[in-house]
This record gives structure tokens, C-alpha cells and sequence, in this order.
């Protein structure tokens, strides 16, 4: 089945995404920062550029959007492959996933702990806030 955004509309949609303070990352940020936690934003000397990096306890957070990262959570309708040329974005993504792969990896190797907030898990900031709260008071 076709896309039912005309070409040069879904253009336009793609090149206004960013991969920097996006409204998932601004709501865990904001929900960090109010919680008395203090946080270094996207350090380039760490595999993959953590959105959030507590450099004095070696613990980041990375806030994948769904779709980009490929939540892998079947509930999850973000995610979802777009129908205009799936074999172009499945290969894509693969990619991002796996890339994804390696900076986590890199960095436990480096002796860091590592938490991957979803897109769609911002929803619930409750439940968020204890996710955190456990992952950076442990």
C-alpha cells in the first residue's frame, strides 16, 4: 500500500527531525532534574553520545524514540516499518539498532550501566520516575 503523505511532504517531515531535546528527552530530563539528580548532556568522548551521562557514578541514559530505534516491544505502535519502501528503512533501522548494540557494549566494557528509556514509556512519568530512581540509586 502506498504512503498517503505525498513525496515531498514526508521530505519535508524527515529533515525537520533532530536528534537533540526532543520532547522524550526533555520529559526524562526534566523528571531527572527534578528528581536532584545533576547530569551531563551527549558527551562525545562516550560510545554513542548518551542523552544523559552521571559521569561521578558511570551511569548514562539513552532516550531511544521508537520508531528510529526500533522498540521492539509488540504493544508499541511507533515502531511500526512505514510501507513506502520497507526494504530501504528495514535495512536502515537494522543498522541503528545494531549500532545501538555496539555503544551499549562499549561502554559496560568501559565499566559503565547503561538504561534505554522508550519513546512511549514517557507517557507513564510515575512509573519512570521509579525506573530511574531504581537505575541511579543502585
Amino acid at each position: 500500500m502506498a504512503d498517503k503523505i505525498s513525496k515531498e511532504r514526508r521530505s519535508w517531515n524527515m529533515s525537520r527531525i533532530r536528534s537533540k531535546d526532543m520532547k522524550p528527552e526533555m520529559v526524562v530530563r526534566r523528571l531527572v532534574h527534578g528528581m536532584g539528580y545533576r547530569y551531563r548532556l551527549h558527551r562525545k568522548d562516550l560510545p554513542g553520545k548518551p542523552d544523559l551521562v552521571f559521569g561521578p557514578r558511570r551511569k548514562a541514559i539513552f532516550v531511544h524514540g521508537c520508531f528510529w530505534h526500533q522498540h521492539g516491544d509488540p504493544e508499541c505502535k511507533i515502531s511500526r516499518i512505514p510501507r513506502s519502501r520497507p526494504e530501504y528503512w528495514i535495512t536502515k533501522l537494522e543498522r541503528n539498532k545494531d549500532r545501538d548494540t555496539c555503544n551499549i557494549e562499549a561502554l559496560h566494557a568501559e565499566g559503565w550501566r547503561t538504561l534505554v528509556v522508550w519513546e512511549c514509556r514517557t507517557k507513564d512519568t510515575e512509573k519512570l520516575r521509579q525506573q530511574i530512581h531504581n537505575f541511579l540509586s543502585h
